[in-house]
């Protein structure tokens, strides 16, 4: 039987998402370097997209099988339609910097030069500059096609420079050569600032200090002509699915010495290259046509972010500062206010550190007997693993689950595991033919002979870093069914007893029977006259099953909002979506949480946890869902929600084309999602609890 219903692709999806992002470059309401930023954040996002997605696509298309049930035809068209999505996009890019955000900058008295034609008054500084700073660290490479000479390395950007000898032309073969040199980042920064000069700052990228001195490099040949040119290579890391925990290690620890090297998913070039020198670096590196990809004449702008702020008159926007709870002060204890009452915390507007006390708090207590969580990914010199070693040293019992698959944070995971390792923690590995996603903590107490175990569960990392950047919340709580639930699920990772749960959602066990449960009472409640409502709020809606059910509910007269940033494969404004509306939000925080909202007649169920509606998430990872009991904490929960629903600032509907469309500000208040939840939150915690 064919299915009536219709989903987008996820890739192009995702592109739609990152495309969002890149608005925010536009936004000359927002301060210029926070515009800069958001070309910075566009920019890696894609960098990231194509090491993995298009690099998957692209082995499928040669014929290598990668998982997924693709064709090599529908890997081939995919990639013609992502290339043609991300050609589009490059050009509003171009146009954005372009034309809005270099102008604004010279409004505020700098000058970012684009190329190496400068002003005069520059010209012999940057001449010494070149020679003193630059020159030395130079490595100019051959480039032949009779064999390989140099290896272009993953992300790293080139100089391909074409040049005759003197009383030759370019025009005869026989007396070009084609050489390449690496940028040197790592000796002398991307952005040069140059001397002022009046009432101007200047600043000039790297490669075009290099190009107007290039002929210092060269001495006896004339140079026609020098582009910039980066690969990107293939990132994703295949482990045996079927490999024991030790092979694991010993894969993950081979595999990614060797990311570096994978197969190039990904030529980009300056878009003026002549088309004769493309033609020659395509034959010299081996590149397949289907991997170009123009750029501007201005590669890896992730590096933005780094552009410095010479004027201290430009000021970056002001941020929500993460807040403490008045009711939980430095010398106050976590555990007692849990004992009495769950805590939701909502990061990054309430502080990590309160998290960190948490741990602190289980370190010291002499009614501690056992500290357990998950590691997915732990920021650099994380005060998290720290304190969970001065925990195992303090004589207490830590068991740390550490997930190394979670990529690119492979080689910092097993560091920090071989560090808690030796200071005696026990370390359970990634599970075969799993990742364990879940953001799970739980102290276990024992009081006169009685368990006090506190639970805490997540939706993002235990990583200080990102809880200021991410929009994620976390609940403590002593509810027993829960603590009782989580202890089970932490005999599972060590393979101790196959489990059941009665209170926690949990992926591979109950998570999908649960949320059809939820999904057909809302449905029973449509059906009824008596309003079925869902509010979904997650990074990525895939799992063409749950869509259904979505598209069932809808098709039934349930009302159902879906915020949702990233991937949406759900088409709305389609018969069986008719009453489905998605809602994308971009701002100042990433917004990475998921909750989830069934309305049950005026008796609402809610839960937060770890997992998207991927199809990853629910059937290759194991994911925690924990329900929000404490009525207080429901109706915090769906403030929130509401706020969100109601932005129209930084919020846009999705349509049926993938099209971002801002909400209309007429008539209306202006409200700024992320600001305005911080504001009820700052309210909210000056009233005692």
């Amino acid at each position: 039987m064919e299915n009536k219903y219709q989903y987008f692709k996820r890739d192009i999806s995702w592109l739609s998402f990152n495309y969002r992002v890149l608005l925010e470059a536009g936004d000359s309401k927002l301060p210029v370097y926070e515009r800069i930023n958001f070309i910075s954040i566009y920019s890696s996002n894609l960098e990231e997209f194509y090491k993995i997605r298009v690099a998957d696509h692209r082995a499928v298309a040669s014929g290598v099988t990668r998982g997924d049930e693709e064709s090599v035809q529908s890997a081939i068209q995919l990639l013609d339609e992502i290339n043609n999505e991300v050609n589009r996009q490059l050009e509003d890019r171009i146009r954005i910097f372009e034309n809005h955000i270099l102008p604004d900058l010279k409004k505020n008295h700098i000058i970012f030069y684009q190329g190496h034609d400068v002003a005069s008054f520059h010209r012999e500084y940057i001449r010494n500059f070149f020679r003193e700073e630059i020159f030395p660290f130079l490595q100019p490479v051959p480039v032949s096609k009779d064999k390989i000479v140099s290896f272009l390395r993953d992300n790293r950007l080139y100089l391909a420079v074409r040049l005759y000898l003197h009383g030759t032309t370019a025009k005869d073969p026989n007396h070009v050569q084609y050489f390449v040199m690496k940028l040197p980042y790592s000796k002398v920064p991307r952005f040069i600032e140059l001397p002022k000069h009046e009432d101007y700052y200047y600043i000039m990228y790297i490669e075009d200090i290099i190009k107007a001195n290039i002929g210092m490099i060269f001495p006896g040949y004339e140079v026609d002509n020098s582009y910039c040119i980066k690969i990107s290579r293939d990132a994703d890391i295949l482990i045996d699915d079927n490999a024991s925990t030790a092979d694991i290690v010993e894969q993950v620890k081979k595999k990614v010495k060797k990311r570096k090297i994978g197969a190039v998913c990904r030529f980009v070039y300056d878009r003026a290259m002549p088309t004769d020198f493309l033609e020659y670096l395509i034959d010299a590196f081996n590149i397949n046509r289907d991997e170009l990809v123009p750029g501007d004449k201005h590669l890896n702008l992730e590096d933005l972010r780094h552009l410095p702020n010479p004027s201290k008159a430009l000021k970056k926007i002001e941020k929500p500062k993460p807040m403490r709870l008045t009711c939980l002060n430095e010398r106050s204890s976590i555990f007692d206010y849990v004992k009495q009452k769950d805590l939701l915390l909502h990061y990054p507007y309430h502080s990590f550190e309160h998290f960190i006390h948490f741990l602190y708090e289980a370190v010291h207590d002499p009614n501690t007997r056992e500290i357990l969580i998950t590691q997915y990914r732990a920021a650099e010199n994380s005060a998290v693993i720290n304190t969970l070693i001065s925990a195992a040293r303090n004589g207490k019992k830590v068991t740390v689950f550490v997930e190394l698959k979670a990529r690119f944070d492979e080689e910092n995971n097993l560091t920090t595991a071989e560090m808690m390792k030796a200071a005696g923690i026990k370390i359970i590995y990634s599970l075969p033919g799993l990742k364990v996603h879940a953001k799970v903590a739980l102290v276990r107490r024992k009081i006169n002979d009685m368990p006090e175990d506190i639970a805490y569960i997540g939706t993002g990392n235990f990583n200080e870093k990102t809880a200021t950047l991410y929009a994620d919340c976390g609940l403590f709580t002593c509810n027993h069914k829960i603590t009782h639930d989580l202890y089970t699920l932490f005999r599972t990772l060590q393979g101790k007893e196959y489990p059941k749960f009665h209170t926690l959602l949990v992926a591979r066990f109950n998570l999908i029977p649960e949320l059809n449960k939820l999904i057909d009472r809302e449905i029973e409640l449509a059906q009824k006259g008596k309003g079925g409502r869902i509010i979904l709020k997650m990074n990525a809606l895939q799992d063409t099953a749950m869509i259904n059910r979505l598209y069932e509910a809808s098709e039934q007269g349930v009302q159902i909002d879906l915020i949702i940033r990233g991937i949406c494969c759900l088409i709305p404004n389609q018969p069986y979506s008719k009453n489905i509306r998605i809602t994308r939000i971009v701002d100042s925080f990433l917004e990475h949480a998921r909750i989830w909202y069934f309305g049950n007649n005026g008796h609402p169920k809610i839960y937060c946890g770890s997992p998207d509606w991927m199809r990853r998430n629910l059937y290759r990872r194991i994911e925690a869902v924990t329900p929000i009991l404490d009525l207080d904490i429901q109706q915090e929960i769906i403030e929130m929600l509401n706020i969100q629903l109601s932005g129209n600032i930084k919020a846009c509907f999705v349509d049926e084309h993938l099209n971002n469309l801002f909400k209309t500000k007429r008539n209306i208040d202006p409200i700024r999602a992320q600001y305005a939840f911080y504001n009820y939150l700052k309210k909210k915690n000056e009233i005692p609890m």
